[in-house]
C-alpha cells in the first residue's frame, strides 16, 4: 500500500438539505467522516461533526461549529473526548460555563473530578458550592470536605447545614417533610 499523503484523496461527497458529507472508507475497514451543516453564525458551522483519522493529514480534525461533535471538540456546545467550549461535554469537559464530563472544568462542573468556580459536583469536587467524596469550596457537603462552611462525617458547621437544605427546598421547588 503507497503512502495515503501523497496521493490524491478521493472522497465520497454528499451535499443535503442540512450540510455536506465528507467520508472515505481505508483499505483496512476504517473510515474517515465529516459532516458541515451550510447554516453557520459568525463564521462557525450550526453543526461540525468529524470521526476517524482525516486521510490528508493523517491526523484527527478538531470539529468546530456551534455544536461540534468529534474526538476533539471546540464550540459553543462542544461534545468530545476533549471538548472546549461555552459547554464541554466529554472525557475532558471544558467549559466557560459548564463542564460536564470525566474530568470537568467550568463555572458548573460535574464529572468524578469538577472544577468549578461557583459549584462542583463529583467524586473530586471545588466551587463555592462543592458537593463531593472530596471536596473543598465555601459551602461543602462532602464526606471529607474542607473549605469555611462545610458539612462532612467529622464536621457539622451549622451554615452549611442551613445552606444545603435551602439550596434542596430551591431544586425540588417546596419544602421536604423533615425540614
Amino acid at each position: 500500500m503507497g503512502n495515503l499523503l501523497l496521493e490524491e484523496i478521493e472522497y465520497r461527497i454528499e451535499r443535503t438539505a442540512w450540510g455536506t458529507w465528507r467520508r472515505y472508507l481505508y483499505s483496512n475497514g476504517r473510515r474517515f467522516a465529516e459532516f458541515k451543516s451550510h447554516a453557520s453564525l459568525l463564521g462557525l458551522p450550526w453543526l461540525h461533526y468529524t470521526y476517524g483519522i482525516c486521510p490528508e493529514t493523517g491526523r484527527r480534525i478538531v470539529a468546530k461549529g456551534v455544536v461540534a461533535v468529534g474526538r476533539l471538540a471546540a464550540g459553543v456546545v462542544a461534545i468530545g473526548h476533549a471538548a472546549v467550549g461555552v459547554i464541554g461535554i466529554g472525557q475532558l469537559g471544558i467549559g466557560l460555563l459548564g463542564g460536564l464530563g470525566q474530568a470537568a472544568i467550568g463555572a458548573y462542573a460535574l464529572g468524578q473530578v469538577a472544577l468549578g468556580a461557583q459549584a462542583g459536583v463529583g467524586q473530586l469536587a471545588t466551587g463555592r458550592t462543592a458537593v463531593g467524596q472530596m471536596a473543598y469550596g465555601t459551602y461543602v457537603l462532602a464526606q471529607l470536605g474542607e473549605g469555611k462552611h462545610v458539612w462532612s462525617q467529622a464536621r457539622t458547621d451549622r451554615e452549611a447545614v442551613l445552606y444545603f437544605q435551602a439550596l434542596r427546598r430551591r431544586m425540588t421547588g417546596g419544602s421536604q417533610a423533615g425540614d
